[in-house]
């Protein structure tokens, strides 16, 4: 029994990441404009999340690589898990989709594709950078009568100063997407390696049916503890609540 909700917590823990980090709007997607002359060579490699989209998750990591298909990047998203955060145990959500440029006259404006995206591949605009500094990023996936987007603002270090991402941001307003769905994504404390602790890794290659059991099994395994403590705090926290509510009733 236990084993089964340690299951089912992952699953849910599995799907509900991939619901934040967007918002939903009808109508078609807006229109951004990409970087000129951008330059994807100078864009490879490791990226801290200053502000994403609605997201309570923390310590955010890109890392663009190259693949062997020509045209063809790889993009990993590293983060502490919001939910998993709630539980003792060091971990590392690797989440990783594929780049890929349609047009080589318009190198900023790029696919990308994940695992886990029922609805299929959405537009990776890299609005503006100058590659040593900032970045700033906007995605979107046309849906029935809608659209998904996220905007993700991007530093080389762990810290940006004010003035770009004011830049940023005003880009993003001008463009008529609402810069004030980003959240501010922490980036303290967080791990100095990023295969420190538990590493659940979602990718082509762990997609497949009997690998995405597998992956779930062994996070299962691991964060069963985790599960326990939350229940316990949880129960704590009841328990609190209760005691006090009877005091009240007695004064």
């Amino acid at each position: 029994m236990r084993s089964f909700f340690v299951v089912g917590g992952v699953m849910v823990i599995l799907a509900f990441g991939q619901v934040e980090m967007h918002s939903y709007h009808l109508g078609g997607c807006p229109t951004i404009e990409p970087e000129p002359n951008f330059e994807m060579n100078k864009m490879l490699g490791i990226w801290y999340v200053m502000e994403k989209t609605s997201t309570a998750s923390s310590c955010i990591v890109y890392n663009i690589s190259r693949t062997e298909e020509p045209g063809e990047y790889k993009i990993e998203e590293i983060s502490q898990h919001f939910l998993l955060a709630l539980t003792p145990l060091k971990h590392g959500y690797h989440y990783a989709g594929t780049l890929k440029v349609p047009d080589e006259a318009i190198p900023g404006k790029m696919t990308v594709k994940f695992p886990l995206s029922v609805a299929g591949t959405s537009s990776f605009t890299v609005f503006a950078t100058d590659y040593e500094t900032y970045a700033g990023i906007f995605t979107c996936q046309k849906l029935t009568f809608a659209h998904r987007q996220s905007a993700t603002i991007l530093s080389r270090r762990r810290t940006l100063d004010k003035m770009y991402i004011d830049k940023l941001r005003n880009k993003l307003a001008n463009a008529q997407i609402d810069p004030f769905e980003l959240s501010i994504i922490k980036q303290k404390d967080c791990p100095k390696d990023l295969q420190e602790g538990y590493n659940i890794n979602i990718n082509d290659e762990t997609i497949s049916a009997k690998a995405a059991a597998d992956v779930i099994r062994k996070a299962g395994e691991k964060i069963g503890d985790g599960v326990e403590y939350i229940s316990g705090k949880t129960k704590d926290v009841v328990e609190k609540v209760y005691d006090s509510e009877e005091n009240n009733l007695w004064t």
